[in-house]
């Protein structure tokens, strides 16, 4: 969790924890380590441009005041299309293999 933006650095942090555990801790029946990193803020683009995806660790973004209501029920909304977007197109997916 960093307290500001997130950073370059904290890909090659993560990315050097994820490799212990593999290395490590990982049993042989168990798939890859993933890392999530919360920051207070993120840059879609700096996120975008880091290649995150690729090495299995994900950014997520936390508040650090709660906003107006509006805004809140706003973003809850969005997450929730986001997400029933993510379900279809898996569904579909699932469904496009099975034939």
């Amino acid at each position: 969790m960093t307290p500001t933006g997130c950073k370059s650095a904290d890909k090659g942090q993560m990315e050097l924890y994820l490799r212990w555990l593999d290395k490590y801790e990982r049993q042989a029946d168990e798939k890859p380590p993933i890392g999530l990193i919360l920051c207070a803020g993120k840059s879609a683009e700096h996120v975008e441009l880091l290649q995150l995806e690729k090495n299995g660790i994900r950014i997520a973004e936390y508040m650090t005041q709660l906003p107006p209501r509006k805004i809140l029920e706003a973003k809850l909304h969005e997450a929730v299309r986001l997400a029933r977007e993510q379900i279809a197109a898996r569904q579909i997916s699932g469904a496009k293999k099975i034939k």
